[in-house]
């Protein structure tokens, strides 16, 4: 799934009408650019892959494990025919291999079906995911984003937001995951749309309209 064209151009002029600060910041940052990204095992096997460890030593990694694969297709039945010595060999560690293997399993056997995933409503899909053993709420949040394309999902626990949302609407001190769920009620139905340019704020360092890129 992509994300509407339209739609998104009606969010963001909701959002820039709705919130001033946030509409400083998307004068600064410029249009949104996110594109949903297709092939949804393998965005769950990259999530797996970069847990806890840095972007590079991912990259490394995912770019090892395809060297394995047959034309280097990241699919469950290629991941399958590899031995736990081949995972090992590239990098993956022991608890990763667990998770890989639960997730190969889930996706051969239909426990896990992402075309079905694709139809459900943002909370069943998230449901859906995290029975996967190493997929979290976390993880399957930024799936059905960056994935599936929807427009309305936000991220509570994510650190990334709550340091943005701390420095843009200058609060005393670091929300709870609970404000921040209230905080992005006035964002609905387009709570995605927020989260990608809070999250291009921490990039770009702007704060409002203060810090010009």
């Amino acid at each position: 799934m992509a994300f509407e064209p339209t739609e998104i151009r009606k969010g963001v002029r909701v959002l820039s009408k709705n919130d001033p600060v946030l509409a400083g910041v998307m004068r600064n940052v410029g249009p949104f650019t996110l594109k949903a990204e297709p092939g949804g095992f393998e965005i769950l096997v990259r999530s797996i892959l970069s847990q806890q460890i840095s972007m590079a030593a991912a990259r490394t990694i995912r770019g090892r494990l395809q060297a394995l694969l047959p034309a280097g297709k990241m699919t469950a039945k290629n991941i399958d025919a590899l031995s736990d010595d081949q995972l090992q060999s590239v990098g993956v560690s022991r608890q990763k291999q667990t998770y890989l293997r639960h997730l190969t399993s889930c996706t051969l056997d239909g426990t896990i079906n992402f075309r079905r995933i694709a139809t459900e409503s943002d909370d069943n899909a998230v449901a859906e995911l995290i029975q996967v053993k190493g997929i979290g709420r976390w993880t399957a949040q930024m799936f059905l984003m960056f994935s599936l394309g929807r427009i309305d999902v936000f991220a509570p626990d994510d650190l990334g937001l709550r340091n943005a949302i701390e420095k843009l609407y200058e609060l005393p001190e670091k929300p709870s995951r609970s404000e921040l769920e209230q905080h992005a009620e006035k964002w609905r139905p387009y709570r995605t749309i927020a989260s990608w340019y809070l999250w291009r704020s921490l990039e770009q360092k702007v704060i409002a309209d203060e810090f010009p890129v």
